[in-house]
């Protein structure tokens, strides 16, 4: 089906009200999904809704919360977010990184037990909105874990996101480069679950410890695990997010003991700069312009019709979902249909014609 952002965010905001949350929180999840949806990540969209429901039904995520100092030292900040909806949390604390590094030149903020943060380049791109650079490692933790370490085929923990976002300059948007430290992020996997298609050949392991593309390896028993992109440097790259994002914190890491608490807890280290923050002459701006004109010179390859920098296919994606709206996949609807009923909404609210 296609509906369009408009009244999908509308029913979204209803049925977040339904699970508890006052018209503003609600809203600000609505709004958080649908853009993830608009920018073609459908693996953070709506289909989230409802398990976050379920978590709120549950008590393993703490409606209207607000991120609470566990520490202020000059830079470093440390907040702790009280297991409440990421898109309220993040929203607030990224509010205070950018009003500490616009003070002091730069701001080290680290954000444990937080409910999901959705899309992590939703916050890095507010500081690059900001004319700051972001940089945020994060680790995931309170549920099953579902990707295998380099060498193994045992899911040991989770998809664990990187996010860099730099500021526009006069010439070209801003770059905001989000991804998964796995091959695909396992809202992904969900996505081709759901819709019954499969997965690239180099995304998964099955339990037998072969490769697989079939993705119900994630989510039926006998389990299998998601792989890490690149290799041995994807595998690092996620090591080096659950240190810095759960053990700088004390967020708490990948150990079995955190990975079973019918939630999603997500631990973040942001590292916030001002580009002018070295007082040097630096032409970073138009250092940028130059790159992005000289990498854009390469001849493009079979099947390419232009060079792409980080954050263009979403910006591409959104204008073509607002014109002619988002898709959604038949089984996610179902289950966002069932929630929304549960929690006291109409069949009708989610009727589309």
């Amino acid at each position: 089906m296609i509906i369009g952002h408009e009244r999908l965010t509308a029913i979204v905001t209803e049925m977040m009200q339904g699970a508890g949350s006052g018209a503003a929180e609600a809203t600000a999840i609505a709004e958080n999904l649908v853009t993830a949806n608009l920018m073609g990540h459908d693996s953070h969209g709506v289909g989230l809704a409802p398990r976050y429901m379920g978590h709120a039904k549950a008590g393993t995520l703490k409606i209207g919360a607000h991120p609470e100092v566990v520490s202020d030292n000059g830079a470093y900040l440390l907040l702790d977010g009280q297991m409440g909806y990421g898109q309220t949390v993040c929203r607030e604390a990224t509010d205070m990184a950018i009003a500490r590094a616009r003070q002091a030149g730069v701001c080290i903020m680290g954000l444990r037990r937080t409910h999901h943060m959705g899309r992590i380049g939703a916050w890095g791109e507010m500081c690059a909105d900001a004319g700051l650079i972001a940089i945020c490692y994060v680790n995931t933790t309170g549920h099953r874990p579902y990707v295998a370490p380099w060498g193994g085929y045992q899911s040991r923990y989770s998809t664990n996101p990187y996010c860099t976002a730099i500021p526009a300059t006069d010439s070209h948007p801003k770059i905001v480069l989000d991804m998964a430290t796995s091959r695909v992020a396992q809202g992904k996997v969900r996505v081709a679950y759901n819709a019954g298609k499969q997965m690239p050949a180099d995304a998964l392991i099955g339990p037998d410890g072969r490769p697989t593309t079939d993705p119900k390896v994630i989510f039926e028993e006998p389990y299998g695990a998601m792989l890490a992109f690149g290799q041995h440097k994807g595998y690092g790259l996620a090591m080096i997010c659950e240190i810095l994002a759960a053990g700088l914190t004390g967020g708490g890491t990948a150990r079995e003991e955190n990975m079973d608490m019918n939630s999603i807890c997500n631990n973040m280290l942001m590292i916030v700069l001002d580009p002018k923050g070295f007082g040097a002459d630096i032409p970073f701006k138009s250092e940028i312009d130059q790159l992005v004109g000289h990498i854009s010179s390469s001849a493009t390859a079979e099947g390419t019709d232009k060079i792409r920098f980080p954050g263009d296919p979403e910006r591409e994606t959104t204008e073509a979902r607002k014109r002619d709206g988002i898709p959604i996949d038949e089984t996610t609807w179902a289950a966002m249909t069932q929630a929304g009923i549960e929690f006291g909404m109409s069949e009708e609210a989610f009727r589309v014609n």
